[in-house]
């Protein structure tokens, strides 16, 4: 298994955070790292997201699980592996939250895999959640 984790802090609230994540529509606003983006459903468990990274192939993933204010997950899957994105909320004080974004990375050739693909995938996670946090607080 490969992991990565990566968080910020932010005064802005849960629901802020969460009417961001739920807009998949308008992603790209706050991630630089998506050229096209298009979804198949409501944002909850079991609809499709197409992601398209600019000049790379389209990459499909499934929201696995989605809590309102606190948390989704996203999967893709290929070549044997499941890459596994959990998105949480963690509340740290009255006025202050955690924004937690945490890859992991199983499967066939995973320990091998993973350390060659993961940190080119969560390499920009730093800068997308600083713009998410920011654009989440105006």
């Amino acid at each position: 298994m490969w992991e990565y984790e990566h968080s910020v802090e932010t005064s802005a609230t849960p629901e802020a955070i969460w009417r961001l994540w739920a807009d998949v529509e308008n992603w790209g606003t706050w991630n630089a790292e998506i050229e096209k983006i298009e979804t198949n459903g409501p944002f909850a468990a079991g609809t499709q997201i197409t992601m398209t990274p600019p000049g790379d192939d389209p990459v499909l993933l499934r929201i696995a699980e989605a809590v309102e204010d606190e948390l989704f997950v996203d999967e893709a899957r290929f070549d044997g592996l499941l890459l596994r994105t959990t998105h949480r909320i963690d509340r740290i004080a009255q006025n202050r939250i955690r924004v937690v974004y945490r890859m992991e990375i199983t499967g066939t050739g995973a320990d091998e895999v993973g350390p060659q693909i993961g940190p080119g995938i969560t390499a920009d996670w730093p800068e997308t959640m600083a713009s998410l946090a920011e654009l989440a607080v105006r």
